[in-house]
């Protein structure tokens, strides 16, 4: 047994009975994404994008599914993120979006990390530090998105190195994201990319994100790079959502009570009640993953719970700590009781898109104060490794 002050240092360190919310996350439903997006891709390989811990659904487990469904390349945003999972696959290839920072070489090195090298200072920096034992790196090119990457006037100098390099993958991204709209723009994008990667020849390619791989096989090039996707996210915002949902979000009712017509709720009195009401306080606020846009004012809610099966709408600023949810309709709610905000009836991308967000946001935001848990036969592999 822990001793009763033994800090929490780990997420799976909440007891259930403590926290006032659940992150459930299905590692099946994960696995079962990437192999979709695998096919999708067709002959080009899909890689899997796990910054941020996963999209803060957990490294390690993720990882370990996506490795077992046949994953082998992966991608993260920094060097002390390939180092973990440097850890956790042994024989992956790993690709670190951010690049070479100063003074980091000899740890990528270390770690058989590759950068992704944007810039020509970059790419010297590489090949000073792979003078001995050349290593392999990624070359980003900017083919519209202004914000990381060799610009066109650059890649001539930048070819000009490449014999000095063992150049694994030339990469953009790209721009816009899924919308039918958008198709046009995206047709240019891909011939700006193919326009700029002809000074890297032989070189495979990846420009495809999670909604990429969707656009055809004319985005897919070598290599596809989905994220969003494999979380359960809806890579085709026009469209029905072809994923697997993959993450349970529950927070505890703490108290229950009614208010007269009339009576404010929460800070600076946002929402007043129209008639009597029934409303339920649960544990959790924008510290554990509830987006303050989802505050209910007057008019239109933001942000629902969905409570007996019912959608209950959210009522007042979301606090730290704290939510109110109009429980009018779900009269059996108790204290104890769970209500779910993000799951069956509520997907990251309902919660996001009426909270003024976006679904990446509420993922990577579901806080540290959870109990955490994993679903599936992945999961049960898992806990017969130990981990």
């Amino acid at each position: 047994m822990r001793p009763l002050l033994a800090p929490v240092t780990e997420w799976r360190d909440i007891a259930a009975e403590q926290a006032g919310t659940t992150v459930t996350v299905d590692l099946d439903a994960i696995a079962a994404n990437w192999r979709l997006l695998q096919d999708k891709a067709g002959k080009a390989e899909c890689a899997a994008v796990v910054k941020a811990n996963a999209y803060g659904l957990g490294l390690d487990a993720t990882v370990t599914a996506l490795r077992r469904s046949g994953c082998k390349t992966f991608f993260v945003a920094h060097v002390f993120e390939g180092q973990h999972l440097r850890a956790l696959a042994p024989d992956a290839t790993i690709y670190v979006f951010n690049g070479l920072m100063p003074r980091t070489a000899h740890i990528f090195l270390k770690w058989k990390l590759r950068p992704v090298l944007g810039s020509l200072p970059e790419i010297e920096d590489w090949i000073e530090a792979c003078a001995k034992t050349r290593a392999p790196c990624a070359i980003q090119l900017d083919s519209g998105m202004n914000r990381l990457g060799l610009i066109a006037e650059q890649i001539p100098a930048a070819a000009s190195l490449a014999a000095k390099l063992e150049i694994g993958l030339v990469m953009s991204h790209f721009v816009w994201s899924g919308r039918h709209a958008h198709r046009d723009r995206v047709t240019r994008q891909i011939a700006t990319f193919e326009s700029v990667r002809a000074g890297f020849p032989g070189v495979p390619a990846s420009l495809a994100n999670s909604s990429g791989i969707f656009y055809g096989a004319e985005a897919h090039f070598d290599v596809v790079r989905p994220g969003y996707a494999i979380y359960g996210g809806n890579p085709t915002p026009d469209d029905a959502n072809p994923m697997r949902p993959v993450v349970t979000f529950e927070a505890k009712v703490i108290q229950v009570h009614e208010v007269a017509a009339g009576a404010g709720v929460g800070y600076d009195g946002r929402w007043t009640a129209p008639s009597p009401r029934r409303l339920a306080t649960i544990s959790a606020g924008y510290a554990d993953g509830i987006p303050v846009g989802a505050m209910g004012a007057e008019g239109e809610p933001n942000g629902y719970a969905s409570v007996d099966g019912a959608l209950c709408p959210i009522v007042g600023r979301i606090s730290m700590d704290l939510t109110v949810v109009d429980v009018t309709d779900a009269p059996m709610v108790e204290r104890g009781d769970s209500v779910e905000l993000i799951g069956a009836e509520i997907s990251i991308d309902d919660i996001a898109e009426r909270a003024g967000t976006i679904g990446y946001e509420v993922l990577t935001h579901l806080g540290p104060r959870s109990h955490r848990r994993t679903i599936g036969r992945q999961a049960t592999v898992l806990t017969s490794l130990g981990r």
